[in-house]
């Protein structure tokens, strides 16, 4: 008898040992795979110290009067001249953004019609008369020319900031001015006469700021540009509504 309660309780003792041994793995999770954090990539830094970005501009471009009315005929080849000298500011945070502000001349030279305009500039009526052929003159050829002192602003984008003088380009702007100087360039025939060259300069009839709104797009150096101009040309009760509009080429460099 004790040889069998020896045997069971050897047994009972034997059986817990093997049950405490099971492999209890399953029950444990498997660990966790550690994931790296992909580093932030670097932000390009440009270099431009030595960039080109229109720091000199030279546009030429064909102008017209808005509104003007049917007694107010153009002709030949009307056009604008403009130079200016710009500062160019580029953003930190975005090198192919940036701001500009210059100062330059620019003038427009609006040819009238040759044988039905006179632009009388230093008339002292209420209006500015546009005259047409009398017995006693011929007109032959009349040419409004106006000039400002501009100070011209813009927001710039710049596809390679660092290689400017090879890549795209967009601005809009704002320019305002003060009128320098304004008259007339004529050619007339009297009778029995030889014809000759009449120039006269006022400012009485015209208007002496301007604002207008500018853009350029283009490649490089060459860029097309337009403007508008917001202010009349003539001061108000003198005239026509007379709004210049521009489109043409400009040429940037430096």
């Amino acid at each position: 008898m004790k040889k069998i309660a020896l045997f069971l309780i050897a047994s009972f003792l034997l059986s817990g040992i093997l049950y405490a041994q099971v492999d209890s793995t399953g029950n444990i999770p498997p660990p966790t795979k550690e994931t790296k954090e992909t580093p932030a990539r670097p932000k390009k830094k440009y270099d431009l110290t030595k960039r080109a970005n229109d720091h000199f501009l030279v546009q030429f471009g064909y102008t017209n009067w808005l509104s003007k009315p049917d007694s107010i005929q153009t002709g030949g080849l009307p056009r604008s001249v403009n130079v200016y000298f710009m500062l160019d500011f580029p953003f930190k945070t975005t090198p192919q953004l940036s701001a500009a502000i210059g100062l330059g001349i620019g003038s427009d030279h609006i040819s009238l019609d040759k044988k039905q305009n006179f632009a009388n500039v230093k008339a002292t009526s209420g209006t500015m008369p546009f005259l047409y052929d009398t017995l006693t003159t011929t007109i032959k050829k009349t040419k409004v020319v106006t000039s400002y002192l501009e100070a011209p602003i813009e927001l710039r984008y710049v596809a390679n900031p660092e290689h400017s003088d090879g890549s795209f380009k967009f601005a809009i702007g704002i320019k305002g001015g003060f009128l320098i100087k304004s008259g007339t360039r004529s050619k007339l025939q009297e009778p029995g006469t030889q014809e000759y060259i009449l120039k006269e300069s006022s400012k009485y009839y015209f208007n002496t700021t301007r604002i207008a709104g500018t853009a350029r797009i283009g490649v490089g150096h060459f860029t097309l540009f337009g403007s508008y101009q917001f202010t009349k040309l003539l001061k108000d009760g003198v005239g026509p509504n007379l709004r210049p509009v521009t489109v043409g080429l400009s040429f940037g460099g430096l």
